[in-house]
């Protein structure tokens, strides 16, 4: 019966959701006392019921952007936020690594990548990008499947009131090729909760096992379904909560091996517990979306929202307004959150649900301009008491989806104008070109979705090029491969279990306070300490722990202390060498240094064997760390300056440094100015040039949390936190009522800095790209480096400078002119390339191409006056006729051009072709054939016959044409070119 059971709820479930429609849900209250009847109050009472029943601590939303997880595109799962601690290797002295039992409402994104649900929004009524995840968590062991499944009935059946008949269960019915034994212990817990043995099912490992991803924590998973036929039919389930017990640990070679620690992990979806609680057919019809689609049919007025499906929604109206109302909730969500739409990665995915979004809004539900950046205050009346973030950014999300809908409607209109134009160069069967196509797409000038091209083009009647259009792709994604910043290599790392033994044997984390131990000399320079250490643990490369290495081979070393700073918040590792204490003549070279979980782990490559219990000496490469400091010093000056110049609002995005240069993201509403990029560098330099002392000290994270001012980014910090302060003391810069944050730079930062910003020595901005719209990336170099980019810059201005001069006196020969056109390309060329001032790069580049403009425009002239010169000759020795075929000295293409066409002018009735010997037998050919010509005589064919006599090659049209080739006997081609026109005439 059981096993009968369980077939028939697979193929319900599997129906289901298949199925766009929540069929027949009662809107009968679920018990006599009426349940949470919003939104906000659902999600209050998940939070409370944890916080206060079952002393959970509750913890904000993390961003939806990642936070260093490159595997990532958007948050996806309440989990990503604590995936350090399943992988173990959060910081021991973070706020995270205190953790034991937390519950929190997180904003989730799925859009692209693995978990992609974009085309489906719209289409039924439960898909979203944008949804929240309520969720409770246990981790260590705290608390395991009994607690998470009593907790989850509580809530469920006595908060929320849902019938308990309602509720099923289903549980991990084993895996026998994996070894794996089924869940008993979740079906007696459920049964012993007196859930119905009928509405306890058990299912297989694509059901009811969990996993991260090919790799690392997993465990068998027990779901909470609820029925929505009720009694009324055969169950109809969907579920509400997944209860994850994480215990086992997928390794590399497929292989599963237990935990050290066990954790729960659950999560349910605020969106769809909120329709069952409000008796709604969709998520659609709560009040999380109807305050926005009571907007929507304002704003465009359309009928209002039936929440048809499928060919009952003539028009596709409702689909359109679940497409918009689902997607400016993700856009106004991921916009506050930092991520705004652009060309890559997220950014590109974000900008395929806005212009999504407007296509929707503008086709179908035919909304004014404008419309989209009007729903935003809604969604921040409904989100912002949850999610502050929406309010502060509210002005920012408004000004950034209506720039972007008004420049894809702007695209749309041009898009339509050279479809129009290409149909009628194309024949009635050809195919549409695949170059133009990929040219109006998201990939190519005008960013509109391919698929729209393509439905365009349908209602026009025109088949895409679809083969050339994939051949385009593939190249873009070769391109892209090739422009990629080259991945860091990973280096030796230490997996779970190997954190999970140092944590058992109770080994301390590796004290890194030496990496702090630095002075300056009395003469300016600085001088790094040596520090003492004994081996605690040896590794191999595939992460083995050993007691000892032999020579020649790579290892990873654990030390019980270290002064190498290893890579975190954005500085470089540093890298340098160890001896053994009493063998100082053998180095044992460190390129890397890393940080697991707390633990440093030094790569080195054994030159003689080392063992366990040895004690080493370690030295840092000094100028590499002396080039991190000054880097990392001028990071923050830069961060400094940044905002005195933009506005106190402006937010780093993310940076990252080594001795070479350094990187920095920043929140920008427009790409920098030149003057902005000058004034930047000249704040940096201020600070630079009166030697200020850089302060560090250790304090209570609490004491940072109100702070004016204080820069931190989204990221873990330890407790106690390091406070970085230019020019103020760190008690002084904390303390409230002196304001000092907000006069100079004061940061939470774990790096090695400069004593003093003197040594800093100069700071230029060399690069400046917009990595989307609302983010800068800014590439600056310092010291030695920078004086050089601003020589570089004065020596290309120079230049630059002559070049103008020289336009400026004219010139009255082509060749000359056409030299100097040349130099302002190379100039060019020069300018875009070399490592100088951005800002001066920028005055420079608009200086080029006015100078580049002027000279071809002088160019055009003389050519003109050239060829009417030309023409006057030409036709004094050829009478009237029907054909000219002739030789005209020059040295341009575009001036032979210009003779045929004023020859034409001059003689509509006559087809003319003229050749131009030029050095070493080379030969310029321009043809064009007069109007009338019979249709099977055009200009390209012509120009062909004659360049193919030449073994050149020509181009062109039936009209115009031209072409090259190489010949000694140039009457011969004379001949050729007379035969060919008379034979077609």
């Amino acid at each position: 019966m059981a096993a009968s059971m369980a077939a028939a709820a697979r193929r319900l479930r599997r129906a289901f959701r298949r199925s766009p429609l929540w069929g027949g849900l009662s809107r009968r209250p679920f018990s006599s006392e009426p349940p949470p009847a919003s939104a906000t109050a659902v999600r209050d009472a998940f939070l409370s019921f944890f916080r206060d029943r079952h002393g959970h601590q509750l913890v904000p939303s993390a961003s939806v952007r990642p936070r260093g997880d490159p595997s990532l595109l958007f948050v996806n799962a309440g989990m990503n936020q604590f995936k350090p601690i399943f992988l173990g290797t959060v910081d021991p002295r973070s706020e995270m690594a205190g953790f034991r039992r937390v519950a929190n409402s997180q904003k989730c994104v799925r859009a692209g990548g693995r978990h992609n649900d974009l085309e489906d929004v719209g289409r039924d009524l439960s898909h979203h990008t944008f949804f929240e995840m309520l969720g409770n968590w246990a981790f260590g062991g705290e608390y395991f499947k009994e607690e998470a499944c009593r907790m989850a009935w509580e809530l469920l059946t006595q908060v929320y009131g849902i019938p308990e008949d309602r509720l099923w269960v289903s549980y991990f019915g084993g895996d026998p090729k994996a070894g794996l034994d089924p869940d008993l212990e979740s079906r007696d817990i459920w049964l012993s909760l007196g859930v119905c043995a009928s509405h306890v099912l058990s299912f297989g490992p694509q059901e009811n096992f969990w996993e991260m991803g090919n790799t690392g924590p997993c465990g068998p998973c027990t779901e909470i379904h609820y029925d929505l036929a009720g009694r009324g039919g055969a169950p109809q389930l969907v579920e509400l909560w997944n209860l994850v017990f994480i215990q086992h640990n997928r390794e590399a070679d497929g292989s599963l091996q237990p935990l050290p620690q066990r954790h729960v992990d659950t999560g349910m979806g605020l969106e769809r517990l909120v329709a069952v609680l409000q008796g709604t057919h969709s998520t659609y019809d709560t009040d999380l979306f109807s305050p926005l689609l009571d907007a929507i049919q304002q704003g465009c007025g359309v009928s209002p929202y039936l929440g048809r499906v499928g060919a009952a929604d003539e028009g596709r109206t409702d689909m359109a307004y679940r497409v918009v109302a689902d997607h400016i909730r993700t856009l106004s969500v991921c916009i506050a959150d930092g991520v705004c739409p652009g060309m890559s990665g997220a950014p590109l995915v974000l900008r395929r649900i806005l212009r999504r979004a407007v296509r929707f809004s503008t086709e179908v539900l035919r909304a004014p301009p404008g419309f989209l950046g009007s729903l935003v205050p809604v969604v921040v009346e409904t989100l912002g008491d949850a999610y502050p973030e929406l309010r502060k950014h509210s002005a920012q999300i408004v000004n950034l989806v209506s720039e972007d809908e008004a420049a894809f409607l702007a695209s749309l209109q041009r898009g339509r104008h050279i479809i129009d134009q290409t149909l009628r160069r194309l024949g009635p069967s050809d195919l549409f070109p695949a170059e133009v196509a990929w040219s109006l797409s998201l990939s190519g000038n005008l960013g509109l979705p391919l698929d729209l091209v393509e439905l365009m083009l349908e209602e026009k009647g025109v088949q895409l090029d679809s083969a050339g259009l994939a051949r385009l792709a593939q190249e873009e994604t070769q391109h892209r491969s090739r422009q990629a910043e080259p991945a860091q290599e990973r280096g030796l790392q230490l997996n779970v279990h190997a954190l999970g033994e140092l944590q058992r044997r109770g080994v301390p984390p590796t004290d890194d306070s030496p990496k702090y131990s630095y002075s300056l000399r009395p003469s300016g320079g600085y001088e790094f300490g040596t520090c003492e250490a004994q081996v605690l643990q040896l590794y191999t490369e595939d992460g083995t722990a050993v007691a000892s290495v032999g020579k020649g081979q790579r290892c990873g070393l654990l030390l019980d202390k270290t002064n190498f700073y290893a890579e975190q918040g954005g500085q470089a590792s540093d890298r340098g060498y160890l001896v053994r204490v009493g063998q100082e003549d053998v180095l044992f070279p460190v390129p890397r240094a890393q940080v697991c979980g707390g633990f440093i782990l030094h790569e080195a490559v054994a030159p003689e064997g080392l063992k366990v219990g040895d004690q080493v000496q370690l030295h840092v490469d000094e100028a590499w760390r002396l080039g991190c400091m000054e880097k990392h010093t001028a990071t923050h000056l830069l961060n400094w300056a940044l905002r005195q110049t933009l506005g106190p609002g402006t937010e780093q995005q993310g940076s990252h440094l080594n001795p070479e240069r350094l990187r920095f993201d920043v929140a920008t509403q427009a790409p920098l100015t030149p003057e902005q990029l000058r004034a930047v560098e000249g704040t940096v330099q201020e600070a630079v040039g009166q030697d200020e002392a850089v302060y560090m000290e250790e304090v209570a994270l609490a004491r940072t949390a109100h702070v004016p001012g204080l820069r931190f980014l989204d990221e873990v910090y330890p407790d106690p936190v390091r406070v970085v302060s230019v020019g103020v003391p760190v008690a002084e810069a904390l303390d409230l009522a002196s304001q000092a944050a907000l006069q100079t730079s004061v940061e939470l930062c774990c790096g090695t800095h400069l004593l003093r910003t003197g040594a800093v020595g100069d700071l230029v901005i060399v690069g400046e790209r917009q990595l989307s719209r609302g983010t800068t990336r800014l590439l600056a170099v310092t010291g030695e480096q920078a004086q050089q980019a601003r020589e570089v810059g004065q020596a290309l201005a120079q230049e630059v400078g002559a070049a103008a001069e020289r336009l400026s006196r004219g010139s009255q020969d082509v060749v000359e002119a056409q030299r100097l056109s040349k130099d302002m390309g190379r100039l060019t060329d020069a300018v875009d390339t070399a490592v100088m001032p951005q800002w001066q790069r920028r005055e420079l580049q608009a200086t080029l191409k006015v100078l580049q403009r002027r000279a071809n425009t002088a160019i055009r002239k003389l050519e003109t006056g050239q060829a009417a010169q030309k023409t006057q000759e030409l036709l004094r020795r050829h009478s009237e006729g029907p054909l000219i075929v002739d030789t005209v000295s020059t040295e341009s293409l575009s001036v032979l051009v210009k003779v045929v066409r004023q020859l034409c002018e001059r003689a509509p009735r006559t087809s003319v072709l003229l050749l131009s010997p030029q050095p070493l037998g080379h030969v310029l050919c321009a043809c064009q054939v007069a109007q009338g010509t019979t249709p099977a005589f055009t200009a390209e064919a012509w120009a062909l016959a004659v360049c193919s006599h030449m073994g050149g090659k020509a181009w062109g049209s039936q009209v115009v044409a031209q072409g090259t080739g190489t010949t000694a006997d140039l009457e011969a081609a004379l001949r050729t070119a007379r035969a060919y026109a008379l034979n077609q005439l």
